[in-house]
């Protein structure tokens, strides 16, 4: 590894004992990989000198690489060519106003590569590993972070195994053999398949991208908590609401606003909004019974992407939400499968049943009247709706209207489907 890697070091969640880059890869020997995720930590007085929002106001890279002085690049020749972050944040008033709310913001992260928000992490990850000098590489995932991950170690030319579970979209399988990536799908569980990647990982050495397992990947994620704040002009959200599986992106969206204010930046911080689905909900569990781990259940729900029953980056992600203040809430699938079409008629963003599980949570917490009317509020959508089709069809409640090929059929359904009658002149 390149010697300029010592500008960040990294630290057990558990025990608090620290590791150079050079020394370990993964998590903390001691604790284990549930309990032992490691942080990746730097000088901040340091990055303070050099990133600034005079810098950045100068800075025209409209990529997540603009924050590259808080990322652990050693080697930025490995940088891949994508364009991987400064995803939209669209002012949703229709929407708001539909919810009471004054100030409610989009961060469309579907608008990345591969059209989810894991792009954030396989950019700081392939490069990670090409510093290591991997040949071969190795990831377990509900699709998403399988399907980044191939399409960044394609272009780098690393050989790649993808390990899914059976019931994983068509979609998301489509993309990870059109990328190239050996395909392994694994009749069981996606928590089962994780166990299976790490296994094979650690017998052939292959270098290992699995959520928490991995620590780099979070430093990819919490670049969209950066982009809010600019987007937003510096004013930060009172809450920041985000769909969680594993916990990956609610703790490194959280490690970004730390960040932030830890460099004078911005002046304080968001409560954060972790939402599960029912069906899938160990977290939320863990949350209300003050534990400090989760137990362990078989996850069930339409949302494919946040389907985990043993949530690999808990320990960050409950600590996330009781540093901020902000709370767990649990979302049923046809609240889940209502916030698609809401979100795609009134704000104009296609959500995969994941994507959209964060604005059911909004939308649940308002209705409950738990969010003020002047409260600002962002949801990250984390994944397009064209990654589940399947999924996404359940949310659909009408049909196409078939016709023969003639102005006389179209002219009679239209008086026999009240519906759809319209003057066009109107």
């Amino acid at each position: 590894m390149n010697s300029h890697s010592e500008h960040f070091y990294l630290k057990c969640v558990t025990c608090a004992a620290e590791y150079s880059p050079t020394r370990i890869d993964y998590t903390c020997p001691e604790c284990g990989p549930l309990k032992g995720t490691l942080d990746v930590l730097y000088d901040y007085e340091e990055i303070g000198k050099k990133l600034t929002r005079s810098s950045l106001a100068h800075d025209g890279r409209t990529t997540l690489w603009r924050y590259q002085d808080t990322l652990p690049i050693c080697s930025p020749e490995y940088i891949q060519a994508l364009s991987v972050g400064w995803t939209p944040l669209y002012e949703a008033e229709k929407l708001g106003r539909q919810l009471g709310l004054k100030n409610l913001h989009i961060k469309d992260d579907s608008r990345n590569p591969t059209a989810s928000f894991k792009d954030r992490a396989s950019a700081v990850g392939v490069v990670k590993a090409l510093e290591k000098g991997a040949k071969v590489v190795a990831a377990a995932s509900t699709g998403n972070a399988a399907s980044s991950w191939s399409a960044f170690t394609a272009l780098a030319g690393l050989k790649t195994y993808i390990f899914v579970p059976e019931n994983a979209p068509a979609g998301k399988l489509a993309q990870l053999l059109l990328y190239g990536a050996k395909v392994i799908q694994v009749k069981g569980t996606y928590d089962e398949a994780f166990d299976l990647c790490c296994q094979a990982a650690e017998k052939w050495g292959w270098y290992n991208r699995s959520t928490a397992v991995n620590p780099y990947l979070g430093e990819g994620k919490k670049t969209g908590a950066f982009e809010i704040c600019e987007q937003l002009n510096w004013q930060v959200p009172d809450y920041v609401f985000v769909s969680v599986g594993d916990g990956c992106i609610l703790q490194g969206t959280w490690k970004g606003f730390k960040e932030f204010h830890e460099i004078g930046l911005i002046e304080r911080m968001p409560k954060l909004v972790g939402v599960q689905a029912e069906g899938s909900a160990p977290l939320v569990k863990a949350w209300q019974n003050g534990t400090d781990v989760c137990e362990a259940m078989e996850p069930k729900t339409v949302a494919d992407s946040i389907a985990v029953g043993v949530p690999r980056d808990q320990v960050k992600a409950l600590r996330a939400i009781r540093e901020s203040g902000g709370q767990f809430v649990a979302v049923s699938d046809s609240e889940i499968l209502a916030a698609i079409p809401a979100l795609a008629r009134q704000a104009g963003v296609f959500a995969e049943p994941a994507g959209a599980t964060g604005f059911a949570g909004l939308r649940k917490l308002t209705e409950a009247g738990l969010l003020g009317s002047n409260a600002t509020a962002v949801v990250i959508v984390t994944g397009h709706g064209l990654k589940d089709v399947n999924g996404v069809m359940k949310a659909v409640t009408s049909q196409p209207v078939k016709i023969d090929n003639n102005f006389g059929a179209l002219e009679q359904m239209l008086k026999k489907v009240p519906a759809w009658r319209a003057d066009s002149r109107a």
